[in-house]
């Protein structure tokens, strides 16, 4: 198997790849091309098509398919240029090289996720996470191995529960470090924070959004579900309800970034600071990881918006 990350300039490449996306363009001479984006467990690659004759067969988005194609190098980066596509055929390839996962083990990060809810002192939110982490089988079943990205940051097998993992840590961490922060509040919120990505993103190898995920978006989504679960509560109080779903609606930060209220509690500002502290440092170290340079500095990554530099002290 030539894993994507493996590939380099020059290099002639015969090999099976999950097709991401297909797109049909015309050149500046008004000939037809295809751009492809092409996937496996190590990352994603762009690929361009630019003759279309009888070595490309017909293939689909979301197909397996194998390629034979030359590497070269396109604004910094790996492309390939694909001279014959047919779909691949089963047993041809292994669907684990085609799934990305957490370096980590989630057996036991589940278990230290779900272990929070014993830390809980308030019933009400007890019983809340409860409803969802360990009475909803859904939740259950999915969380654990879902995604929490289309492609920016823990978009893999596992994301989902390290970066929630990761982002409850850091609450707690945090819950006592400032006056006025409800930690039962706070790490709760963080918990939940993501829940609605389970709905959000399709499951893989697919792991694209959904028509809710689309139409709605996992802030909206999470913030139902725990409307949803809390009013099956007897006697829950609806200022707790609100401000658990504060802090799900503005942890993004900003109205830009889909927010649709700013952090207007301590909790919520918190929540947020971590989530993009987690998503952000996650970004780094995933690019860092891509970079099969020797020098210093690893390039320009394009979401951060500046060149990266490795530390190697």
């Amino acid at each position: 198997m030539k894993y994507i990350k493996e590939i380099r300039e020059g290099e002639q490449v015969v090999e099976h790849y999950l097709c991401k996306s297909r797109q049909t363009f015309k050149s500046k001479n008004d000939k037809t091309y295809l751009s492809l984006k092409l996937a496996d467990k190590t990352g994603t690659v762009d690929a361009k098509v630019w003759n279309l004759n009888n070595e490309i067969q017909s293939f689909a988005e979301n197909d397996m398919i194998k390629i034979d194609a030359t590497a070269q190098i396109f604004n910094n980066d790996i492309q390939l240029n694909v001279k014959r596509i047919r779909k691949s055929r089963e047993g041809e390839y292994d669907p684990a090289d085609y799934i990305p996962s957490t370096q980590k083990n989630i057996k036991e990060m589940w278990t230290e996720f779900v272990g929070y809810i014993n830390k809980i002192s308030n019933p009400y939110i007890k019983q809340l996470l409860e409803s969802i982490f360990v009475k909803n089988a859904y939740v259950v079943k999915e969380f654990p191995g879902h995604s929490a990205a289309k492609s920016v940051h823990h978009g893999y097998w596992g994301g989902l529960l390290e970066h929630s993992l990761s982002v409850t840590q850091i609450c707690e961490f945090m819950s006592d470090k400032y006056k006025y922060i409800d930690k039962d509040v706070l790490v709760a919120s963080a918990m939940l924070h993501d829940v609605g990505k389970l709905w959000e993103l399709s499951d893989f190898p697919l792991n694209d959004y959904t028509d809710d995920g689309q139409l709605l978006g996992h802030i909206y989504i999470g913030a139902e579900l725990v409307e949803k679960t809390a009013n099956n509560i007897q006697g829950f109080p609806d200022r707790l309800k609100t401000l658990i779903k504060h802090c799900i609606l503005a942890h993004h930060g900003e109205f830009e970034y889909g927010s649709p209220v700013l952090p207007k509690t301590l909790e919520a500002h918190i929540l947020h600071a971590a989530d993009d502290m987690d998503a952000k440092s996650k970004v780094f170290e995933e690019f860092i990881d891509a970079d099969s340079t020797t020098g210093p500095w690893a390039g320009y990554q394009k979401m951060l918006g500046r060149n990266i530099r490795k530390t190697e002290y």
